[in-house]
């Protein structure tokens, strides 16, 4: 498998996303709040296909087929459109986010945004890059000037533990910090880090197709990913921590409460 193969497939989507970004859409709910549009189920169909024929080795587990997430020893994460919601409102914060695993690590790792024109990508041990150009991290270590991005449950309808974790680290994040934003979309957030944009990025309820991708894109990039107790983070958890590295403990003592 090839990162030019990869990212060749992607870019194939391209125009399909663009159609669907400027079209009016046929919007259904998953959830309260969940949306799908008939472009994220097409997207994903097509990149199934094409990726199961040329690395049919690999288990394709994406967000608009899977009905049970499994972790298969290779595999293939897809989120069509992540950020869906803003993808329906006109909003340029969305991206195919594809992420090759094998035995439990990503390998390869790509986030293409068509409406913004950048490709954020990655391969083990070869750094992460931007359209080509290679990207690091941010060097910011103060906390209190870092720009923090963070993002909202589906669950927050509920009004249950995770809407009383996104509040109490909202209550305590937000004074300690330059200020927070919220793009909706995971994988974009994951690769702001990684290109120095954001200092740092945390959110609880993940997918693996959100993630899957931006993990990789920011460890190669140089920055740190661990879940909230500071430890090395698996696509199960319930809460996922980036940063540049340097004010990585602060962010976790602040996800504490």
């Amino acid at each position: 498998m090839q990162i030019t193969d990869l990212i060749n497939i992607i870019k194939g989507c391209g125009g399909l996303f663009l159609e669907g970004f400027h079209a009016d859409k046929s919007v259904r709910h998953k959830g309260t709040v969940d949306l799908v549009t008939e472009y994220d189920v097409a997207i994903e169909k097509r990149l199934s296909a094409e990726l199961a024929s040329a690395f049919g080795e690999y288990t394709i587990v994406g967000e608009e087929s899977t009905t049970t997430i499994v972790h298969p020893e290779k595999a293939i994460y897809i989120d069509p459109i992540d950020g869906t919601t803003n993808f329906v409102h006109g909003l340029p914060h969305c991206a195919v986010s594809v992420g090759v695993w094998e035995k439990g690590r990503p390998i390869m790792g790509v986030v293409f945004n068509p409406v913004l024109e950048e490709c954020f990508y990655a391969v083990r041990g070869e750094g992460a890059y931007l359209n080509d150009r290679k990207i690091t991290v941010s060097g910011q270590e103060s906390f209190q000037q870092s720009l923090i991005a963070t993002g909202f449950p589906y669950t927050k309808v509920d009004k249950g533990d995770d809407y009383q974790w996104v509040l109490r680290t909202m209550a305590t994040m937000l004074p300690a910090t330059r200020d927070i934003r919220r793009l909706g979309s995971a994988s974009i957030d994951l690769c702001y880090v990684a290109s120095g944009r954001f200092d740092a990025y945390y959110e609880c309820n993940l997918k693996p197709w959100d993630v899957a991708a931006g993990i990789l894109i920011v460890e190669e990039a140089g920055g740190t990913i661990t879940n909230e107790q500071g430890k090395a983070y698996r696509l199960d958890d319930h809460i996922i921590a980036a940063s540049n590295g340097r004010i990585h403990n602060t962010l976790i003592g602040h996800l504490h409460g």
